[in-house]
């Protein structure tokens, strides 16, 4: 089966195709909008751009040259944003680094990506797992940038006193440098200039792991800029240029949140409101308070919106438009989430490999077929091909791998050549998803070919087993994955949680799937938990849940 989608208008020209163009195009046309708030202060785009380029001539200064990889290990700040198009300035690659990650898998990920430079903040939770390792990873400098500057003088004030135990003390040593110091290095004559071409790699964003090692995707300045523009004509005529409000909840080393949030904002001039982390009331009231108009997100995210929403009245009315990604959004939260604020909550698919977004469900006209993921981007190609005969491209309607083709498509993996040749193909990227494209042109993702339950020989997709379990009035959550069955090979296995209140038992969701799912798809177990485990990203993990039953039921916590 093959689709192409409609354009998605101009695509970028070489002079343009880079994301420094793309943040002196917004300097340029919104110089006194205001760009960024954070925990009430603000920095216009005037304002980030010259402190960008500060921040780049300090790098120069201390020999971060165009193809060094420099880290970025922040949560969401000010810092952020301008030590991203700081290392893209000096023609450097931005590696992202969650700063979350236990001490070997930073590591890990500094080996892998030779990374010489990394930005951090005086966070106990952001610099306890780099802090370490910082000899042994042989990081030549560790830029620190203090949380006190980046507040109202107040809220500063308060941080010192009052919440000292948040902050931890970073060691003065020749490889520590403050971020203050940094900004005061001259780079002699050097000008904020570096040659910059369209092909050069701006970001190693390392996927996920969930099916092998963590691999690092080569984004170009041109797959990054060419999205950011695909996202952006998805929704010309809703969105308009200098007049939106995002709210930046998920963080910027995601690659959905570095794209649909920040790089989408900067492109259309937009103020982002950014959150270091996810708690739900705050989110609530930035939004009310801010009349935010934009909110990318994952489904837990929403889910928690609704749980609030349903307890008491909030005023989510500024919102035009809401993206879910990062997970499958189940029709259940999108359909009470739409009817309990009254905003379009449209679900989008993507991947790392993709920069990442690959469809969107549209915002005006119709709601999107149930389950959908959406319409390709424009310039974007898809073909549902036969897993075990790639050479078969399946007809409309049939289920077989998803290969993607467009302007954002990755280089390839970093120091991965046998990687790249297996998913890189004639231009296409492999997803790894099970999927269908129905008579309209809409994506249905059925599931990730990996995480297919393979039952006496039968295909059992743990979507499908959780969307049934989502009609359930009871139920919050569910995820279901694969067990061993000496009989069957494989049998699948629900874990709920249910809704505030609730006392529904393990025997009355067994009745209630029997008549909704086929013998094979049927649940052998149901576990009913208080929590279930999530990635760091707040996404439900299957992974975490499978690595539990290998390990004989015992809990851990998913990276």
């Amino acid at each position: 089966m093959h689709h192409q989608s409609g354009t998605a208008g101009p695509a970028p020209t070489a002079a343009t195709a880079t994301l420094t163009a793309l943040f002196d195009e917004a300097s340029r046309r919104f110089p006194d909008n205001r760009a960024i708030w954070f925990s009430g202060r603000e920095w216009t785009y005037g304002e980030l751009a010259a402190e960008i380029d500060r921040c780049a001539i300090g790098l120069a200064a201390i020999g971060v040259a165009k193809g060094a990889r420099v880290g970025l290990c922040l949560p969401n700040s000010p810092y952020s944003v301008i030590c991203f198009f700081a290392i893209l300035r000096v023609g450097a690659t931005v590696v992202n680094f969650n700063p979350l990650y236990t001490s070997r898998e930073l590591l890990a990920q500094i080996r892998d990506a030779d990374v010489e430079t990394m930005f951090t903040m005086d966070i106990a939770a952001c610099y306890q797992g780099l802090g370490p390792i910082v000899a042994e990873a042989g990081l030549k400098h560790v830029i620190v940038c203090p949380l006190a500057p980046a507040l109202p003088p107040v809220r500063a004030l308060l941080l010192k006193t009052l919440k000292r135990s948040i902050l931890t003390a970073t060691p003065r040593d020749d490889r520590h440098i403050s971020y203050a110091d940094l900004l005061k290095k001259d780079a002699g004559r050097w000008a904020p200039e570096a040659d910059i071409a369209p092909e050069d790699i701006a970001v190693l964003q390392y996927t996920g792991g969930t099916t092998g090692i963590s691999k690092g995707a080569m984004l170009s300045h041109r797959a990054l800029v060419a999205n950011t523009k695909q996202v952006k004509a998805t929704f010309i005529g809703t969105a308009e240029d200098g007049r939106e409000i995002f709210i930046g909840v998920l963080p910027f080393f995601h690659v959905f949140a570095l794209v649909a949030t920040m790089l989408y904002a900067i492109e259309i001039g937009a103020a982002m409101i950014l959150m270091m982390r996810f708690d739900r009331d705050a989110l609530i009231t930035l939004t009310q308070k801010h009349r935010a108009t934009v909110l990318s997100a994952v489904p837990t995210i929403f889910g928690a919106i609704n749980a609030v929403a349903e307890t008491r009245k909030i005023d989510l009315t500024s919102l035009k438009f809401c993206i879910s990604g990062g997970a499958p959004l189940p029709l259940e939260v999108r359909n009470r989430f739409d009817k309990l604020t009254g905003c379009r909550l449209t679900e989008g698919y993507g991947l790392t490999e993709c920069s990442p977004v690959v469809s969107v469900n549209p915002v005006n006209g119709p709601p999107a077929p149930d389950g959908s993921a959406g319409l390709p981007l424009g310039d974007t190609t898809l073909q549902i091909r036969d897993p075990d005969h790639p050479e078969i491209i399946l007809s409309q309607g049939e289920k077989g791998e998803l290969w993607v083709r467009g302007p954002q498509v990755m280089s390839g993996y970093w120091n991965r050549p046998d990687e790249t040749a297996n998913v890189l193909r004639d231009g296409f990227v492999r997803t790894g998803d099970i999927a269908y494209v129905d008579a309209d042109g809409y994506l249905h993702i059925v599931d990730r070919l990996k995480e297919l339950i393979l039952c006496s020989g039968y295909n059992v997709y743990p979507r499908v087993i959780e969307e049934a379990l989502y009609e359930h009035e009871d139920v919050a959550e569910a995820v279901a994955i694969g067990v061993p069955d000496a009989y069957r090979g494989e049998c699948p296995k629900a874990f709920v949680t249910l809704k505030p209140g609730a006392n529904t038992t393990i025997e009355a969701l067994h009745a209630f799937l029997e008549p909704r799912l086929s013998k094979i798809e049927l649940p052998r177990d149901i576990e009913i938990r208080e929590t279930l485990p999530r990635t760091l990203v707040g996404k439900l993990s299957r992974k975490a849940l499978i690595d539990e039953e290998r390990a004989g039921g015992e809990r851990h916590v998913d990276a």
